[in-house]
């Protein structure tokens, strides 16, 4: 377990390898919380006063977050059904169920919205009782986050999973948009992929939902059977996935231009599905130089701007 002793240094004085582990950043701005595979980036607007107990009260949250999910990670693990409701414990696992549910058509598990999940519990206790600006939880690219009324965030949207270049398309949300959550996924990114996108980002109402979409319209944008794709069986690379056996890809040849526009346009058609459920809000594709973007008539399309729907 965390002490408080993390609030009074820039860096932890001990760092627990198989523990949670906290502390500040940028002159006590910033928080980071990281145990095991799990690695959040925190930032809360507010008085000086009300981010520290932000903070505090996100530290005593994150303790038990990475063991409650690792007890039950057969069931996490395995594709979910109707009849499993109620086989998940804890805030976090609860979350992930309720994301897949909405996307049920296609054999899915849990651990598809584990990330999202995380960011968006982690958030609610963040802010919970607090007065902040604005707060945001970065779980790896998948961000969840809260805006007071009034307030508004710019966020860059990625292009590429393997660049950190500046974000081609930067949009503003305001404290009146229904986005709470956004979620990139690629066959470049830090989880496996069955498609050939290099980056799809979504917006949704929370980054759990925003993860789960943003995997599967990402598997969508493919070229299936194509020499130029190198594809493996994912248990190959990690014997403990949940996605056993399916054929991920680790490398993509430049394709051509018809080829591109067959994967962009087989991963748009899967997102103005969900975009047309309600399920998101906006998904921006991007495919070798190529981008287009999906949204709803709800949200303005001047977050859309520069892009091809």
């Amino acid at each position: 377990m965390l002490s408080k002793v993390w609030m009074d240094c820039a860096r932890p004085k001990t760092v627990v390898s198989n523990g949670p582990n906290a502390w500040l950043l940028d002159d006590g701005t910033r928080l980071h919380l990281q145990h095991g595979p799990i690695d959040l980036l925190i930032e809360a607007i507010g008085s000086k006063a009300q981010v520290r107990l932000a903070y505090e009260q996100a530290v005593t949250a994150f303790n038990t977050v990475l063991n409650t999910l690792a007890d039950q990670l057969p069931v996490l693990r395995s594709q979910f059904v109707m009849q499993r409701y109620t086989d998940f414990n804890g805030d976090v696992a609860v979350r992930m169920r309720n994301a897949v549910i909405p996307f049920l058509k296609l054999p899915l598990t849990p651990m598809i919205a584990v990330a999202g999940a995380v960011a968006d519990y982690i958030l609610e206790c963040l802010t919970k009782e607090r007065e902040l600006t604005r707060a945001q939880v970065n779980n790896g690219g998948d961000i969840a986050l809260y805006l007071a009324p009034g307030s508004q965030v710019r966020i860059g949207i990625c292009s590429n999973l393997s660049q950190s270049s500046v974000p081609r398309d930067v949009i503003t949300l305001n404290s009146n948009d229904s986005v709470r959550g956004i979620a990139t996924s690629g066959w470049q990114g830090r989880s496996f992929s069955l498609g050939v996108a290099d980056a799809v980002t979504v917006l949704s109402d929370c980054a759990a939902s925003a993860d789960c979409a943003a995997t599967l319209i990402a598997n969508a944008v493919d070229v299936p059977g194509s020499e130029k794709v190198t594809r493996v069986p994912a248990n190959t690379l990690l014997p403990d996935t949940d996605l056993e056996g399916q054929l991920v890809t680790t490398d993509v040849q430049m394709l051509d231009p018809s080829e591109r526009a067959i994967a962009l346009q087989a991963g748009m058609r899967q997102a103005q599905i969900y975009i047309d459920k309600g399920n998101i809000r906006c998904a921006y594709l991007h495919l070798q130089g190529d981008t287009h973007v999906v949204y709803s008539k709800c949200l303005l399309s001047q977050h859309a701007k520069g892009c091809h729907s």
